[in-house]
């Protein structure tokens, strides 16, 4: 009785190894594997301590200093008449306490920590979204790598069978030595696009290693005949709108402007003068024969100020210095703006020009078979010519091949398109995930 039990426990676990990695697993693997992604959390959490340390030149500080000293002292006049001399052991404590009441510069610097944070955290979903489009594109690079060779090997069979007839029609003397040498042509020009191909394959999966940190097992494809929808809004105004304000790269630009704006102020703080609150309280203790001994406790409390007058024009320069980088970075946001836009509608395009790419190479897929299904029976009653089934063949697999890029192409430029509009998240791939199926 258990023998049935354990057959059916391994027929089991094999149907589950033997189970096709989806794009949601590759990308489960990536967010556990990645490097890059990896680097981008630790200096998410990094960025997450900035407010911590800003916000501590604002707080007092706190501290204890002491010290033990032992003094010996021993005299010895002109007269050579002994003199006592000292043994003096001294202990001593301060607990000093200083509260910053006004330091311009301190109160800048944690405004900016604040605007640091920020950035380290829109840095982090930029991260995350580039994490998204790395993983589908080197996915779908793979898919495409496949359908390739698939294609080709196809093809390779074919023009064997094509080959093969040649010669025979060669030697019963229906057919000329030319049919024979065109298909030993498409033949030997099949077999190197098949070892490119392959290399190209191993390439692909390379590439989806280096992001998974493990060899991609079978990886499962895109159903055949699958229907694309078109980007939601229509009007591609509004997402060009949505990327130049929304988009994470313009995002950490206008962080960084907001930034470069409290540096001037902060830098200025140079000229300002400094107020802090002081308070000490100090413990001596001295032992020893000097009428000195005794103990000592003195507290103290009181505002402590300082007026800067002349720094060597430090801060003049420091100041303008400043308000070039403001500058810097108020043309750096306005160059990610439009960047943003320009891939936000390149995208869009991409999305629109691919469905119609795809419409027609369905079409084109259709008419070549009809074409390659006509020219291999005009071949067989002897309207067409060898190399006329050839050609037939090879652009019928073509079509197949660019068919299959078209599709993942405009996948991609859909994902692209949200992540332009900083609005792409790990839900979008669901509906992609949903167009696959088991090898």
């Amino acid at each position: 009785m258990q023998k049935p039990l354990i057959a059916v426990l391994l027929a089991s676990a094999f149907s589950l190894n033997a189970q096709a990695a989806d794009l949601i697993q590759v990308y489960q693997q990536a967010l556990a594997n990645d490097a890059t992604y990896a680097s981008a959390r630790a200096s998410a959490a990094a960025g997450r301590e900035r407010i911590t340390q800003g916000r501590a030149g604002l707080l007092p500080t706190v501290g204890i200093n002491g010290d033990i000293t032992k003094n010996n002292t021993d005299i010895t006049p002109w007269n050579n008449v002994p003199s006592p001399g000292s043994n003096l052991r001294t202990n001593e404590i301060q607990v000093t306490l200083q509260q910053p009441l006004f330091h311009w510069d301190r109160w800048q610097t944690y405004q900016q920590s604040k605007l640091s944070q920020a950035i380290s955290e829109a840095q982090f979903a930029q991260a995350q979204q580039d994490l998204i489009t790395r993983v589908a594109q080197a996915y779908f690079d793979v898919l495409a790598a496949q359908d390739t060779l698939e294609s080709t090997r196809a093809q390779k069979v074919a023009v064997t069978e094509q080959l093969a007839s040649a010669k025979r029609n060669f030697e019963v003397g229906t057919q000329t030595i030319t049919d024979t040498h065109e298909a030993q042509a498409a033949y030997d020009l099949v077999v190197s696009q098949e070892i490119a191909a392959v290399n190209d394959l191993e390439t692909k999966k390379t590439a989806l290693q280096a992001i998974i940190g493990t060899p991609p097992s079978t990886l499962a494809t895109l159903r055949t005949g699958v229907s694309l929808t078109a980007p939601q809004p229509i009007n591609v105004d509004q997402w060009v709108s949505a990327a130049e304000n929304q988009n994470y790269a313009v995002t950490v630009a206008q962080l960084q402007l907001e930034s470069a704006k409290r540096d001037i102020s902060k830098n200025r703080a140079g000229h300002y003068p400094t107020v802090d609150l002081v308070a000490s309280s100090l413990h001596r203790d001295v032992n020893g024969q000097t009428t000195s001994s005794g103990k000592t406790n003195n507290n103290s409390i009181g505002i402590q100020y300082s007026i800067p007058i002349f720094s060597g024009f430090a801060v003049t320069s420091k100041v303008r210095e400043s308000i070039a980088l403001e500058d810097k970075a108020r043309n750096d946001l306005e160059a990610n703006r439009r960047n943003a836009a320009l891939v936000a509608r390149q995208s869009f395009l991409g999305v629109n020009s691919g469905l119609a790419q795809v419409k027609a190479l369905e079409a084109a897929e259709v008419s070549s078979n009809s074409a390659l299904e006509s020219n291999k029976l005009g071949y067989q009653v002897g309207v067409r010519i060898n190399i006329d089934v050839l050609n037939a063949q090879r652009q019928l697999y073509q079509t197949r091949t660019d068919l299959a890029r078209a599709r993942y192409n405009t996948i991609l430029a859909g994902l692209k398109l949200k992540a332009a509009a900083g609005s792409l998240r790990e839900e979008d791939l669901q509906p992609i995930n949903a167009l696959l199926q088991q090898p």
